[in-house]
């Protein structure tokens, strides 16, 4: 159970990171739908960190955590804000992924 709460909080970090690059974007009241989108993604990956890390060990958490957010960031940049996919780009992107899964085996929760 623990797992999935950090999944779903690494999930709410690719949120938070989404709209602070949509918020960027716009202008006015758009931007500041944005904004209040970015406090409560970034509250509820907060909490759903804090409650992981409850039970699973510190360290590999905070890695998971933030490497979900960097891969789903990264995702979200290319497929939605049209960022290059260039070769390099995707190969350390897999990387970052093999560490993500290679951490969640060793783990000892």
């Amino acid at each position: 159970m623990n797992w999935i709460l950090l999944i779903i909080a690494g999930l709410f970090e690719v949120g938070f990171a989404s709209c602070l690059g949509k918020a960027k974007e716009t202008t006015g009241l758009v931007s500041t739908y944005w904004m209040i989108g970015f406090f409560v993604c970034l509250s509820i990956s907060m909490i759903l960190l804090y409650k992981a890390t409850q039970v699973l060990p510190i360290g590999t958490a905070y890695a998971v955590w933030t490497g979900i957010g960097a891969v789903g960031t990264v995702l979200v940049g290319i497929f939605i804000f049209k960022e290059p996919a260039a070769f390099w780009r995707i190969f350390f992107l897999s990387t970052l992924i093999a560490s993500i899964i290679g951490l969640k085996f060793v783990s000892s929760h």
